[in-house]
Parts: C-alpha cells; sequence; structure tokens
C-alpha cells in the first residue's frame, strides 16, 4: 500500500533569532554536500533577525537544485535557510525511516520532475508532499532504517577517520616548512598549472562528465549529477587541461580554494573552471601540494587576490604567481616517508566508501519497494 508524503511528515515552521547561532549550528544549501555527504561548517550567518529552525532528528534537504541530493540527519538544533527544506516526522514514523524515504533517489527525481525554474530549478513545496511513500508498519521501518544505518555508520567511520588522518598529514607539513621564510618561488616555477574551460559545452544525453567546483571531492570528484559532453568537446578541453592520475584540482569560481586529489587509475571526465595542479608530471611533490594548497597560509594569500563583484574567482594568473617553497630532496622524503602511509590509508577507505554507497543506494529502493524480504531478518 501507497500513502502520501504528507501523511507520515510535515515542514517545520519554527523560527530561530539568528543571534544565539553560530557557524556549527547553521545550515544553508552552500554547506550542504552533494550525493547525501552531510555537511560541512558554514561559512558566514544570514543578516537577517530571524530564520528557519530545526530540531535534533528532523530530516534537512536542499531545495535548490534537487539533482544534486543535498540531505542531512539532523544530529543536533539550529537554524537553516529558507532554502532548506525541514521535514519533521509525525507520531508513529521512524525518524530514520523518514530520512531514508528522502534520500531514496526516486525522491530527488520526483522533486526535479515537480520543479519549478530551469536555470536554478527549486521544488515544489505541494508537489513534494504528494510524493507516494510506502504505508509500512513502526516495525518494518524502524528494520529497514536499521539495516541502512549499518552501512552508513562504516561510512562515518570510514569519513572520520579520513578527517583525522589529513589533519594530521596537515599538522606534519604545518611543523616541517610552514615556519620558513627563505625566499620563495612563484608556484609555476616549480609544477605546471593550467585551468579547465570557461566555455559551456552543449550537454549531451551520454559522453563525458564536464567538472566544475561543485563536483569536486576531497579525493576525487562526484560524477553522479555532472552533465555529459560530447567526445569531440572532450578532446578539446582536454588538449589544454587533462587530468592524470596524482594531479590535484582546485575550485576557482563560487566557493574558491576547495582541492581535490585525483587517485583514479582512469581520468575520464573534463573541467571547467577548475584549476589543474600537475603534480602527476613530479608525483613525489603531490603529498607536499595537497597540503600546501590546504594550508592556512595559501587560503589566506588566495582570500587576498579574489576578483570579481557578484561572483568572486581567481585567476590563473594569480593562482601561478603563488609564493612556494620548494623543499630540499631530503626535507620531501622524510615528509613523505611519513604521510604517504596516512594517505594510502584515506585512499583505501574513501574507495570502500564508494562501493559502502553503491551497496546502500542499490538497497534503498528495493527496501522501499518491498522487493526485498525482510521479514526474517532480526536485530
Amino acid at each position: 500500500m501507497k500513502c502520501n508524503l504528507a501523511d507520515i511528515c510535515e515542514y517545520a515552521k519554527d523560527k530561530i533569532d539568528v543571534t544565539i547561532l553560530d557557524e556549527d549550528i547553521y545550515i544553508s544549501t552552500e554547506n550542504m554536500m552533494p550525493n547525501k555527504g552531510g555537511i560541512t561548517r558554514a561559512s558566514s550567518l544570514p543578516t537577517i533577525a530571524q530564520t528557519q529552525a530545526f530540531l535534533d532528528g528532523d530530516v534537512l534537504v536542499s531545495n535548490i537544485r534537487p539533482y544534486f541530493k543535498k540531505i542531512w540527519f539532523a544530529e543536533f538544533d539550529g537554524g537553516c535557510s529558507n532554502d532548506v527544506l525541514v521535514f519533521r516526522a509525525k507520531d508513529g514514523v521512524n525518524k530514520r525511516f523518514l530520512y531514508y524515504v528522502l534520500a531514496n533517489d526516486t525522491f530527488f527525481d520526483y522533486s526535479m520532475a515537480t520543479s519549478k525554474g530551469t536555470k536554478m530549478p527549486r521544488g515544489d513545496k505541494v508537489a513534494i508532499m504528494k510524493y507516494d511513500v510506502p504505508d509500512f508498519t513502526y516495525e518494518k521501518q524502524e528494520k529497514i532504517a536499521r539495516i541502512l544505518d549499518v552501512l552508513d555508520r562504516k561510512i562515518q567511520l570510514n569519513t572520520e577517520i579520513n578527517k583525522n588522518l589529513e589533519q594530521q598529514a596537515q599538522a606534519i607539513y604545518n611543523k616541517m616548512f610552514s615556519h620558513i621564510t627563505i625566499e620563495k618561488k612563484e608556484l609555476s616555477k616549480i609544477i605546471e598549472v593550467r585551468d579547465g574551460t570557461h566555455t559551456s559545452p552543449k550537454a549531451q544525453n551520454s559522453g563525458f562528465p564536464l567538472i566544475t567546483s561543485k563536483h569536486l571531492l576531497p579525493f576525487g570528484v562526484d560524477k553522479s549529477s555532472a552533465n555529459l559532453i560530447s567526445k569531440d568537446d572532450f578532446d578539446k578541453i582536454n588538449k589544454r587541461s587533462l587530468v592524470e592520475t596524482q594531479d590535484i584540482l582546485m575550485s576557482m569560481i563560487g566557493t574558491i580554494g576547495l582541492i581535490s586529489y585525483i587517485p583514479y587509475q582512469t581520468v575520464d571526465f573534463a573541467i571547467k573552471n577548475v584549476a589543474l595542479f600537475k603534480t602527476s608530471q613530479i608525483p613525489e611533490l603531490a603529498y607536499y601540494f595537497i597540503c600546501y594548497l590546504k594550508s592556512s597560509e595559501v587560503q589566506q594569500h588566495i582570500e587576498k587576490c579574489l576578483a570579481g563583484s557578484t561572483q568572486k574567482y581567481i585567476s590563473l594568473g594569480e593562482l601561478r604567481k603563488m609564493p612556494t617553497y620548494q623543499p630540499a630532496i631530503t626535507e620531501l622524503q622524510n615528509f613523505n616517508h611519513v604521510v604517504k602511509p596516512m594517505f594510502d590509508e584515506i585512499v583505501l577507505r574513501n574507495n570502500e566508501n564508494n562501493i559502502l554507497v553503491n551497496i546502500r543506494d542499490t538497497l534503498l529502493p528495493k527496501l522501499m519497494s518491498g522487493e526485498l524480504d525482510i521479514s526474517n531478518i532480526d536485530f
């Protein structure tokens, strides 16, 4: 049996004073990660007096460009922008089950199909509440949530371990190199720096993903929501900006300074408005430059070099001129000896998470449709 989304949840309508919020408990579409990646810390607070409130256990979904699949199960009370929908489970509905109803790709497809606008589509709040959901008993809701939570807990654990390993590597970089005051070189004197296309190739129904800043992940890229381009456009872009294994990408427009290391053996995408650091040409510098580009010194330098009024960006010329210390061979060997096992572990756990995400997203619609019989599964 089916029912409507409105039968199991409602939109939360509470308000909260912005004065009692901080960046740790404020959620906007900007600090919600695509492809069900949760949240990061907000970079700023709104300038209005009050904003939408949410409670621990609510489900937050970005209502702008639903195809980005930005969703988060609230783990604390806080406030969010009006472009974030706050769903609150009704009595008798398992909160985690509601989260998985909304995390199903079918829901995001429905939200896009009923959305309003073309350049920046927004979900239709009335239509969303008419979305068909399974009418399960609370016991079955809880069982489905527990099955999927096993996978999500492992994904979260791997993510937390990776974050800790990245912090350790950054701390080692800071200890070894941040205090150095000798004359530095321009970055382009050490490694080649390029950027992707600045045009917008025609989107295709099939082809090669065109990666922009919003698709960058710390280790790899999210190709699931990228536009596809023809082989001719793919080849044309890659004549000047071919991405290879062990290269580093950085966002140049919008949210600037996001760093992505490419661990893939095969690279099948092109880039747009993204900087390309060709560390694949000197692989022993890759880990050094990951930490260099993430350092507070570089991030502050980038902030000073931004141009543009309505939308900030950093130019390729400014990136090429960034002051950089070139470590001696022995320094680099010592650094790599310590951090290489950390980055190897990060890549392994990142790969495991990709597999777990695929398993979860395959199971989810089958559990919601009743295709999988879970009556004999006990917890």
